[in-house]
């Protein structure tokens, strides 16, 4: 009897098993755009020094499409080594497969990028600037990469039937409006439906004990199918494996290599794959160490040359910006008795503006970054290895950046869900915070709305002929057009909290213009009195180093102290006045430094030690005392005269000058905040500061980019470049630099 009631049992537990298998079946596993191989066939040979490459035959054409990916058979089941720290996963939800991909169709492919401009002969070493940074965050996002390094990846949850499918670019602003209410709740839950794993795939050449020590996370290993292969060395078990993916690009397969940041015992295997796979470009997305946790070994020397292993790699040429540093390196093969190995140029490109915590405040730094990546990389060199410190967040973040810009060129459309979803395919985790999901889209965006301004100064003549003619559907010239996007920027009104508080309102000269709270200039609080940090300056970024300039007004009688306070705390041994003291018989600033003599202001006395004029300028050396610690130090201070009180100047002859000036005094005084006012510290000032970046750029590069230096200054301090006839004054001084180049060798 017991016997048949287990036998009646039976059925229903059939039954059940039966239909959870059904279940399970709707969830396929998505299969990646194209075939990944452990190591391309015959990759192309890297650029050698000294050698004039034969141009290369015609490519073949591309394939129509990418072939689907073989899914492997088994999944990783491994126990993390307790010595290695985890990186937190970013996504939380595994939706139902998508048919968002766009490889099953015929793709134009990009246009090839222009010469590398960094080839040029003013490409010279400079000072290391500061990586200061600004950043912003979304509610309930992690902030970092790697921030929660204890963090496990999560469970793959049920899928929803949610799709993402590509988006049109002219439905990417409203989109992403959409998407951006109530505080980004659709971005987060598209993020959060992205699959960590969209593939059963393998980590077992990972997971081995000999190769555990070799992954800086345990949680971030390479698929054992689009794993980077290294020669084996003899002698040597497991020499072939380093924690480095192969990812395609949007029609290229294998177009980069994903890796993770070397560590110190990685670092020779590191070299042997950039020689192995005949790398020429390096992207490189974290800074060396990052709330003092070092995120990366540094593998390259300062100076001089290094052995890593069998490679021998030495420094060419350093040349740093405001948001990357460019290096250029000679590598080559040790160990050939007869001399004959072929030395290569590979050229690494070090994004130095990503903040600790969250993403670029703008994506203008990245966009410029990645137009000169592009434009560098030779078409004939293997792929292009970009690393952050896991290899997954900002590695990810900008390779999906890539993708989607060549496809927005090609189809008009962008991809970012399925794009992601196919790399994660080849590398676990890419794209690891909503924050940086988001941040793709603002860059799209960006690149959208305002496409690549950049110009050779070659073609500035011509473009400016544009500028003047009448813009198609505008109703008004091409400059007109140009400032009325700057102009519908908006001013961000809540972001400007300390200025606005009561106790600091009577320290405003115009109650327009106040500080940003990211970036506004802190001065000490006065012992015994609460709210007497403020003063109404920014920090402005320049062309080489964060924090070039204090933007800042024309102090008024009661501010004098803050101004000098904020002089001394900060360094500053230039100061740049475009105001006089009186105009249209109104005050625009009060006299801060002494006719004759000292003037003591709190802590702080001035003594004016030399004033001497020039055709356009005045210049004044002060002495500033500290008292209570006393010390000293030299000031100049830089009064221009040519701006008259209505308009621009008659030309920009001074303006060169001034500038000029200015650089040769920092150049003796050292790279400290220039120190730049009018009366309310936006128009004349932001002025200033757009012709000092542009002009620096212009010689040092032959680009020039007026339209996104001033968008950039403008995020950074409202109404900076307050008018249209500030605006094409830009131009126009720029235009006249180029002409009369050789009269102003001295700005060299």
């Amino acid at each position: 009897y017991r016997n048949e009631g287990r036998m009646g049992v039976c059925p229903l537990l059939l039954l059940l098993c039966v239909a959870l298998r059904a279940s399970a079946q709707d969830h396929v596993p998505i299969t990646g755009p194209s075939n990944i191989t452990a190591k391309p066939t015959d990759p192309p040979t890297a650029p050698f020094l000294n050698h004039t490459a034969t141009p290369a035959p015609p490519p073949t054409a591309p394939p129509t499409t990418l072939p689907p990916a073989p899914v492997p058979p088994t999944t990783v089941a491994t126990t993390p080594a307790p010595s290695t720290p985890t990186v937190p996963a970013g996504a939380a939800e595994d939706p139902q497969p998508t048919d968002s991909s766009a490889a099953g169709r015929g793709l134009p492919v990009p246009p090839p990028p222009p010469p590398d401009p960094t080839d040029a002969p003013q490409f010279k070493r400079y000072k290391q600037a500061g990586s200061h940074s600004n950043s912003f965050r979304l509610t309930n996002g992690r902030s970092d990469d790697t921030e929660l390094q204890s963090v496990p990846l999560l469970a793959r949850s049920p899928s929803t039937n949610r799709k993402y499918p590509p988006l049109p670019v002219d439905k990417l602003e409203e989109e992403m409006n959409r998407r951006m209410a109530d505080d980004n709740k659709l971005f987060r839950e598209e993020f959060n439906a992205l699959p960590v794993c969209p593939i059963q795939a393998s980590c077992d050449a990972a997971s081995k004990e000999e190769n555990k020590e070799k992954n800086r996370y345990v949680n971030i290993l390479p698929y054992d199918h689009s794993r980077v292969h290294l020669s084996s060395l003899e002698g040597v078990p497991d020499s072939d494996f380093i924690n480095a993916s192969f990812i395609n690009g949007y029609q290229e397969k294998n177009k980069f290599i994903a890796a993770q940041g070397p560590k110190e015992e990685t670092v020779n295997d590191y070299w042997r794959m950039i020689w192995e796979q005949n790398t020429a470009t390096i992207v490189m997305v974290t800074n060396l160490k990052e709330r003092k946790e070092c995120k990366c070994a540094q593998y390259w020397p300062d100076q001089g040359c290094w052995t890593y292993g069998n490679i021998r790699v030495s420094v060419e040429d350093t040349m740093v910006l405001v948001d990357y540093t460019i290096r250029k390196f000679c590598i080559q093969q040790v160990g050939d008795v007869s001399g004959k190995k072929p030395q290569r140029l590979i050229t690494q490109f070090h994004f130095t503006s990503w903040p600790d915590f969250g993403v670029p405040f703008t994506p203008i730094g990245m966009l410029k970054f990645l137009k000169k990546v592009k434009a560098c990389n030779p078409q004939y060199a293997g792929p292009i290895v970009v690393h952050c410190s896991a290899g997954v967040g900002r590695t990810g973040t900008f390779i999906v950046i890539d993708a989607m810009l060549d496809m927005m060129i090609a189809e008009r459309k962008v991809d970012v869900f399925g794009f992601v979803t196919r790399i994660r395919a080849q590398r676990s985790q890419m794209v690891q915070t909503d924050m940086q999901y988001v941040f793709i889209f603002q860059a799209l965006l960006e690149h959208y709305l305002y496409g690549d301004t950049e110009l050779e100064v070659t073609s500035l003549e011509s473009h400016l002929t544009k500028l003047y003619a009448p813009s198609p559907g505008a109703g008004c010239s091409g400059l007109e057009a140009e400032f009325k996007k700057l102009t519908s920027i908006k001013i961000q009104n809540d972001k400007m909290r300390t200025g606005n508080l009561p106790v600091n309102m009577k320290k405003n000269r115009v109650l327009q213009i106040i500080p940003y709270e990211f970036n506004r200039v802190i001065i000490p609080v006065k012992r015994g009195e609460e709210n007497t940090d403020y003063v109404n300056a920014s920090f402005i970024d320049g062309y080489r180093q964060k924090d070039a300039y204090m933007a800042s007004q024309g102090p008024l009688q009661h501010t004098i102290e803050d101004f000098w306070r904020m002089i001394w705390e900060w360094r500053s041994c230039s100061i740049v006045m475009l105001t006089e003291l009186e105009e249209r018989g109104q005050e625009k600033c009060a006299q801060y430094w002494p006719s004759d003599g000292v003037v003591v202001y709190g802590d702080i006395s001035i003594e004016i030690k030399r004033e001497e004029e020039s055709e356009s300028y005045t210049v004044r050396d002060l002495l500033v005392t500290n008292n209570r610690e006393n010390k000293a130090r030299a000031v100049r201070q830089f009064h221009f005269h040519g701006w008259p009180e209505v308009g621009i100047p008659t030309d920009g002859k001074g303006m060169i000058n001034i500038i000029a000036a200015v650089q040769k005094q920092q150049q003796q005084s050292g790279n400290h905040p220039i120190t730049v006012h009018c009366s309310a510290g936006a128009g004349r000032t932001g002025t200033f500061c757009a012709l000092s970046t542009v002009l620096e750029r212009v010689k040092a590069e032959g680009i020039l980019d007026v339209f996104q230096t001033v968008k950039s200054l403008r995020l950074q301090r409202p109404h900076m470049v307050q008018t249209l006839e500030q605006y094409e004054f830009c131009y126009k001084v720029v235009q006249e630099y180029i002409d009369a180049f050789s009269d102003y060798a001295n700005f060299k």
